[in-house]
């Protein structure tokens, strides 16, 4: 005969709702549940694990007198779900039968609350109830206390909790870290790190990922590199957040080692960590890697091939990105507005104009999907590349929202390619009134009238842009040599080895020369003479970075390079030519997109 032990095992072993119900089934037939009523209770607490609420609850009512065990199980149920608040009810059910809290019961109450926004004031109400039963001192009740006040912006209580506390652990120190890092303040969180008592994984990660939220990514890679020094084991969280600081940076040797981290420990690749993976490698010029990522992996989610999709329509390789959405499609996998503004990029930056507008079409006519501002932004961008100005004015003008500047501003790139002035001026108009403090605005502008040859307009653009006290982002590019990121800023001369690279420039400019080469002196400053104009190119950051990369690598080693602007046509049109001179392939992120220069052309086909 089969005894209630061998039952109790069995619950313990019970992975899915289908065996438990066999089980229940079982006992209920043989009588053995009305033997045993812990087996009821085994049977609660298997139940509670999943999201069937009803047939937890059913269980729980056969229940003649249940505990404080019961009553918590059937609270963590809950707090789980949608419906969440229904764990305070239970609490006052568990109050009228005259059973006491416990430690365990407050925390699931205020996990439950913070599941919901607007249910703070229910958890401040959970808070009082921890004091009046005299249970918030408790670590465990205390640690869920600091929790729930800094999940929902109440900084200055979670610390004031923490601040007063007489028994703090590491839970205690990363609900505070978590906290600081959340909200962007990043000096507080350092300050707390270097003063806890004790760090685990959790206290790194926190730390990496509050730094890569902030865009401080070169601050989350030396965090990262302080955790190699200290033999911390590496979480997959904070692998995908080191890797994101990578992917922001363009530290793809960074980012390889990472990746040769997972191989040589034999880390199963999760999706999100193929997810970052392939964002990584695309965003460091190396979509091929990331491609080899993709078709490796066995798990793939609409993140994933939305990933894939983007990472090659920013390297202009849209027909394979075409390609790519479709298999999606046949796989099964049904697009969100993501994938879309992924796939329309795609056609944008190859030009692929009918199959842009069919894509576009089919949003509403096929998925449903309501077309936001993005995706207008999208068809803008792709008929303004293909000189369709006019049909794109159109978009702009019928759209049921209000463009913001990265529609005009895709507008406004269409006018200075094909140097249509009077619509360059009404796009400006918008502009402004979006931005009246970006420079950039008016350097555009500025641009267009002198490759028209109207100087003196284009003079007295950069004259607004003075008075309305408007100003233009310094040009920045990086490029990391053996590991290390060396960062170049418009006329720098801080770097160690700056009087090498000016030297290398010369070499360069000499060969450039021979090429017959003459530079475009239309977007810089108008009120220098001819002399200083050149000089002033010179010293754009990419031309700086391009030199030290010719300096510090190879021969047939690519140079990578991230920049935080546009590319200006004097650099695009140069650094053309040093691939073909210097036989290298030169790789440039730059706002907008990714240039593979190589044998004097670019993959961009000059429009950017």
């Amino acid at each position: 005969m089969t005894t209630t032990s061998h039952f109790h095992h069995l619950l313990k072993k019970c992975t899915n709702l289908k065996q438990l119900n066999q089980i229940h089934a079982h006992l209920t037939t043989t009588g053995l549940l009305h033997l045993d009523v812990r087996l009821l209770g085994r049977l609660l607490s298997s139940a509670a694990t999943s999201d069937n609420l009803h047939y937890t609850s059913l269980l729980f009512s056969q229940l003649h007198h249940p505990n404080i065990f019961f009553y918590n199980t059937m609270i963590k149920a809950h707090s789980k779900t949608a419906t969440s608040l229904n764990s305070i009810s239970i609490y006052a059910q568990l109050l009228r039968a005259g059973i006491l809290p416990d430690i365990y019961t407050f925390p699931l109450l205020l996990k439950a609350c913070t599941q919901v926004p607007e249910a703070f004031p229910q958890g401040c109400s959970v808070h009082g109830q921890a004091i009046k039963f005299a249970l918030d001192s408790y670590i465990y009740v205390n640690n869920a206390l600091i929790h729930f006040y800094s999940i929902n912006g109440h900084i200055k209580d979670a610390r004031k909790l923490f601040d007063t506390s007489k028994d703090l652990d590491v839970v205690s120190w990363n609900s505070m870290l978590s906290a600081y890092a959340r909200i962007g303040d990043m000096a507080t969180a350092k300050k707390l790190f270097d003063e806890m008592p004790e760090r685990n994984s959790i206290s790194w990660s926190a730390l990496i990922s509050g730094y890569v939220q902030c865009g401080l990514s070169k601050e989350a890679l030396g965090i990262f590199l302080r955790m190699q020094v200290e033999l911390v084991k590496f979480s997959d969280i904070t692998l995908v957040s080191v890797l994101s600081a990578c992917a922001h940076l363009g530290a793809h040797e960074q980012g390889k080692w990472v990746h040769g981290y997972l191989k040589s420990n034999e880390i199963e690749v999760s999706v999100f960590l193929g997810t970052s993976l392939i964002d990584m490698y695309a965003k460091c010029g190396e979509v091929d890697l990331a491609l080899d990522v993709f078709n490796g992996m066995k798990e793939r989610n609409l993140l994933v091939w939305s990933t894939m999709i983007k990472g090659l329509a920013m390297h202009g390789r849209g027909n394979e990105a075409l390609d790519l959405f479709f298999h999606m499609e046949k796989a099964g996998i049904v697009p969100d507005d993501i994938a879309f503004i992924g796939v329309l990029c795609a056609c944008t930056h190859a030009g692929l104009i009918d199959q842009g507008r069919q894509i576009f079409d089919s949003m509403s006519s096929v998925y449903g999907i309501v077309p936001k501002v993005e995706h207008y932004g999208c068809m803008v961008d792709l008929l303004a590349r293909n000189g369709m100005l006019n049909e794109a004015r159109i978009i702009i003008e019928t759209m049921p929202m209000q463009p913001d500047a990265l529609i005009w501003g895709a507008l406004m790139a269409g006018c200075r390619f094909y140097q249509n002035v009077e619509l360059g001026e009404f796009v400006v108009k918008n502009l402004i009134q979006l931005e009246p403090e970006n420079g950039g605005v008016y350097v555009l502008l500025s641009n267009i009238y002198a490759a028209s040859g109207r100087l003196e307009d284009a003079r007295k653009a950069r004259e607004l842009m003075e008075t309305t006290g408007a100003t233009k982002i310094a040009g920045c590019s990086s490029i990391e040599i053996r590991g290390k990121l060396h960062e170049f800023i418009v006329g720098d001369k801080s770097h160690p080895q700056i009087r090498e690279i000016l030297v290398k420039w010369e070499e360069i400019e000499r060969f450039l020369s021979l090429e017959g080469y003459v530079c475009n002196k239309t977007e810089v400053l108008l009120d220098i003479d001819e002399e200083d104009k050149e000089h002033a190119l010179a010293k754009h950051s990419e031309k700086l970075a391009i030199a030290f990369g010719l300096l510090s690598s190879s021969d047939g080693v690519a140079i990578r390079i991230v920049k935080n602007l546009r590319v200006c046509s004097d650099c695009h049109h140069v650094t053309k030519l040093i691939s073909r001179i210097y036989n290298r392939e030169i790789v440039v992120r730059d706002r907008t997109r990714f240039h593979h220069f190589k044998d004097g052309k670019c993959s961009c086909n000059d429009y950017w």
